[in-house]
């Protein structure tokens, strides 16, 4: 079955198993936003190069507990063709910023105030991660949170990497 790639993760108190799912939406949305600085960031400038496409807001409990994790995994694939941009969804720059400061995050944060991204990419909850190969097409999806330090996840998106 085609349904799910076998990835599991201990992402949930329970232990129940997450599943990251290939992507069925079609073309990959467009995905242009400003960084908290005013930079704007185009999803299609990354060519070349794994990208995890994660939509978070700071009220989001789970989006808040795998963002360390998402952190490590960037740090781990330093020097290689991976980004993260972490798109927060309708919330103030305030309270972005102070979030951003209390947790010590480095992340690539982009803004979605009006949620306009996260509609075009169907994100029917939060967490929703997305991940786009080097040719610019959306591998994989999954809503909710996941265990980034998870050595079966990792591996998958090594296996993505472009050469």
């Amino acid at each position: 079955l085609l349904a799910f790639v076998a990835v599991t993760s201990t992402a949930h108190a329970k232990g129940e198993p997450v599943r990251f799912s290939p992507w069925k939406g079609g073309a990959t949305p467009a995905l242009v936003l400003k960084d908290g600085r005013g930079k704007e960031h185009d999803l299609a400038a990354y060519r070349g190069k794994l990208v995890l496409v994660n939509f978070w807001a700071t009220w989001c409990e789970p989006c808040r507990e795998e963002m360390p994790a998402m952190q490590r995994l960037e740090k781990r694939f330093a020097g290689r063709p991976f980004t993260i941009l972490a798109v927060n969804v309708g919330e103030g720059e305030a309270r972005i910023q102070e979030f951003l400061e209390r947790s010590a995050l480095q992340l690539t944060v982009l803004r979605d105030h009006s949620s306009v991204a996260m509609k075009a990419w169907r994100a029917r909850g939060l967490p929703a991660s997305y991940v786009v190969g080097g040719d610019g097409r959306v591998r994989y999806s999954h809503t909710g949170e996941l265990n980034w330090d998870d050595e079966r996840l990792i591996a998958l998106l090594a296996r993505e990497l472009p050469k």
